[in-house]
């Protein structure tokens, strides 16, 4: 199941971004996934935001707020087209919550961590990838 977390300086995103920014990302992660848009998925979609206190982010120049989104994937769900539109689009996703313009794209980083098949364990059982994409067959409209 995907997880995605989002790092970012206390203060560094818009009020209207704190609010949304977890939703929308994990509805990002979805998307790229290519999960169903089902209640089922949606909630197996984990979002983190984790909030520096001030100081504990800066860099060898600044200090002006960095940005680090690491997501978790099952390996071999995403292709590296879909890698790079999910980079593209939580780039583009932080950046508004934080109202930013395009120019300050370098200030955030996007890692994809990819789980190795058989290592994810939920609900007390291993979860395989073949399971997941069965799954999502099986559910293509919200019941």
């Amino acid at each position: 199941m995907p997880m995605i977390r989002l790092t970012a300086p206390a203060a560094a995103l818009t009020a209207q971004g704190r609010q949304s920014i977890q939703r929308d990302l994990a509805a990002v992660l979805l998307r790229w996934e290519g999960a169903p848009d089902t209640a089922f998925f949606r909630a197996q979609a984990w979002s983190y935001l984790t909030e520096l206190s001030e100081g504990a982010q800066t860099t060898a120049e600044d200090d002006a707020p960095r940005f680090l989104v690491e997501v978790t994937v099952p390996q071999g769900a995403l292709s590296e087209r879909r890698k790079a539109g999910l980079v593209e689009e939580a780039t583009k996703t932080v950046l508004a919550a934080a109202g930013l313009g395009r120019d300050d794209a370098p200030r955030v980083w996007v890692l994809v961590h990819e789980q190795p098949d058989g290592t994810w364990g939920a609900g007390g059982s291993v979860i395989r990838y073949a399971d997941l994409v069965a799954l999502a067959k099986g559910q293509s409209t919200d019941a």
